[in-house]
Parts: structure tokens; sequence; C-alpha cells
């Protein structure tokens, strides 16, 4: 049985947050599983794709090893109910299948924000953690740099990542525009639900600004503070806070503004703040920006922003697919030609064993340089010999019918008793 590229896929769309978090990877934990996977089942390769939002195990092998790799996983990540996780996981063992959705996800087309930028970075260092692994055979390096280049097409041809096209994602941009001629802008987040958290996560991730995040519930800003630069506040210190930053984020869930004209008009701004609320209902007032120097950016800005940026991305769709179409089809041309590479290489071997072995007959009768120009001579006929059978094999890949003609060269040249050791 041949070889096969396969894979299992847990992700958003098949499983709640809970779930993912119990089974994602960090980078030391995706190194050590994939080399326990070499060695209990000897797969060719092995690409680990860990984020907040998948898990993915692509390998090559034989057989469909799904069940045992779900089954490692829950032994690895110490899950208690185990029985439990094959649900969450889609089994892709067709070849075409799994490659296919690597392009897409690598691409971001199944990401939550369709064209993320972030997914084509996070399958690059999953690549890397292969290749510092030893888990990664000709076929995947040929393969990762075939959607590399794709989504580099993506990039320069398409619109598919153009603007910011979720909440967060279009209010980090619109701060980065706002503080441009800033130096480290301090930015405070005020409330962290679901959105706010994003947010704050999008800003670590451009690095521009000092953040500081509040909340009513002290500890979850601690929580989400950790491990990172951020600064973490007191309630208590709300209004202080607030006179500090040069932009408030508001995503409170309040029943009347908390930002108030009076509470603004209190701060003394001396240039400009700039308040965007993301709240509904609103947790800025509208008057707000009565006041001088205050600017209110409220969530339908926002909203209209990221909506724009989205249908651009959408309208995209199609010719993201039409590039990943021609990716494939080269790769797949390749990854065929790479089946019948072993019966040219032996048939290039059986042909110049004859002509070393008919060469050293001679050798007794020539002088070293009359010789050195007979190995060249011999050398290019095996090589133009060698040309059409080679030709013919590799369109006969793309036609899908090498086989038969692999093992007609094979059975006239005795190719399988000339590759034994001799």
């Amino acid at each position: 049985m041949a070889n096969t590229f396969r894979a299992i896929s847990l992700s958003y769309k098949t499983a709640p947050l809970a779930v993912r978090e119990l089974v994602a990877l960090d980078e030391s934990e995706a190194k050590t599983f994939s080399l326990k996977l070499k060695e209990l089942f000897g797969f060719q390769d092995i690409l680990a794709v860990s984020t907040c939002n998948r898990t993915e195990i692509y390998y090559t092998a034989e057989a469909d090893y799904a069940e045992s790799i779900i089954k490692l996983l829950a032994i690895e990540k110490g899950l208690e109910k185990p029985a439990d996780l094959p649900e969450y996981f889609v089994n892709l063992s067709d070849q075409t299948q799994a490659i296919r959705h690597l392009f897409e996800v690598a691409t971001g087309l199944h990401s939550q924000v369709v064209g993320d930028l972030q997914i084509p970075n996070q399958v690059k260092h999953s690549y890397q953690w292969a290749v510092d692994a030893d888990v990664a055979s000709p076929f995947l390096h040929r393969l990762m740099h075939t959607i590399f280049f794709a989504s580099k097409r993506v990039s320069q041809e398409t619109s598919f990542r153009d603007g910011a096209a979720s909440v967060s994602y279009a209010t980090v941009e619109l701060i980065a525009d706002l503080t441009q001629n800033h130096t480290l802008p301090k930015v405070l987040v005020v409330g962290l639900g679901e959105i706010g958290t994003d947010v704050v996560k999008n800003l670590a991730d451009k690095g521009f600004a000092q953040i500081t995040l509040l909340n009513r519930t002290y500890a979850k800003s601690v929580s989400l503070a950790e491990g990172t630069d951020f600064r973490v506040a007191d309630w208590e210190n709300l209004e202080a806070e607030v006179a500090q930053a040069d932009v408030i984020v508001s995503s409170l869930r309040v029943a009347t503004p908390l930002f108030t004209k009076a509470f603004v008009e209190q701060l003394n701004i001396l240039t400009f703040k700039y308040f965007i609320d993301l709240s509904v209902p609103r947790s800025v007032a509208p008057q707000a920006e009565e006041v001088p120097g205050a600017l209110v950016y409220a969530i339908d800005d926002i909203q209209a922003k990221a909506n724009a940026a989205l249908q651009r991305r959408l309208e995209s769709v199609p010719q993201v697919h039409r590039i990943l179409d021609e990716a494939m089809a080269g790769f797949q041309d390749w990854s065929k030609e790479m089946v019948v590479s072993p019966t040219i290489q032996k048939f290039k071997q059986a042909l110049d064993q004859i002509r070393k072995e008919e060469l050293a007959r001679q050798l007794k009768h020539l002088t070293p340089q009359e010789a050195e120009k007979f190995d060249k001579l011999t050398s290019n006929i095996v090589n133009r010999i060698l040309r059409s059978p080679a030709v013919n094999l590799k369109n006969a890949c793309r036609r899908g019918d090498a086989d038969q003609l692999a093992d007609v060269l094979s059975e006239l040249f005795d190719l399988e008793r000339q590759a034994e050791p001799k």
C-alpha cells in the first residue's frame, strides 16, 4: 500500500472552546508529540498545527491512524474522558482532501475571520517545528513551500487580506490610525468580555501601545495580563486611568452610559482623547463629544469598517480558490512524478553500470586522456538514452497511467535485480 498524506482536524467548527483548550499544543508539546508519533508509528511526515481555534495533525502513512493519534493525544494531555474526544475530530484520510484542507487553512479560508493573517504565520511556525524535530520529508518540504508561495500570490493578487474584517481588528486598526503621531500611546481597555479580550490580544500582537486593563472583576484583568507587560488597574481608579489614557476602549455591559458628558468634562482634556465605544447599549454618551478634545467612535462606525473589509474579502474568495487550484495541480504533478522517480533512478543506475563495465574493459588500451574523453562520451550517451523514457514516464504520471509503464521498464531491464546489493 502506498504512503498517503492524511490529517485529523478539530476546530471551532467542530468543538467548543472548552474542548479546544484541552487539546491545544504549544511548541514544546507539538515537537514532543510529533517525535512520539514518529517513534510509535514510523510516520514519514508530521505537521502539528495548533492555535486557539484548531488543533490538527497531518501525517504520511500507509494506513489510517486517526483513532490511534487521537488516543495518544488524549493521553499526552491527561484528559479525564478521552473517549469523548474523537467525536470532535474530522478525519481526512484521502490525500487530495487533506492537502486541499491544509492549503485552505494556511491561506485563511477556514479562519473565524476570513483571510486572517495570523493563521498563515502559525502554520509557518508549525512547519518550523516539524523541521526542528526532523519529521519532514521532501514531500512535506515541497508541499509547504508550494502553500507559502500560493499564500503570497493570494496577498499580492487579491483583496482577500485587505482591511480589518472583524470588530476587534478594526478597532486596533483605528487606534493605530488615531495615534500614529504618538510614541507608545496609552490605551486603556475598560471591560474584558469577549470583544474586549480580543482587542487586548490584537493590540498585544501589534506591540505599538502601552496597554492598561481595567475590569470590575480585578482577577480577570490579572489573568489576562499574565505573561505580558500589561498594566492592571483597580476599578476604583477609573477616572484617574481615563485621565492618563490617550485612547479608551470601552466594552462594558451597562444600562446607561458610564462615560457621560459630565464625566468627560472633569478630565480637563488638553489635547485629544479618543473614546471607542464597543458596548451595546452604549457606554459612552454621544454628548461626550461636545467636550473640547473628546472624540467618540461608536460600534456602528467600527462595524461598518469591518463589514466593508469582510465584503471585499468574500468577493475575493473565488479568485483565491483559483490560485489554490493552480498551486495544487502543480504539486500533484510533482508528487505523481515522485512515484516513478525510484524507477527512473534504478534505470539510470542499470545503464551506468553497463557503461562502467564496458569502459573498464577498454581502459587498459587507453591513455588517461583518452579514458577521460570516453568516460564523458559514454556518460552523455547514457543521459540521452535515459531522457526519453524519463520524460514519457513523467507525462504518464500526469495522465495517471505511469504504473504500467514503470512495470514494463522494470521487467525489460530487470531493474529489481539490478538494484539488489552485490
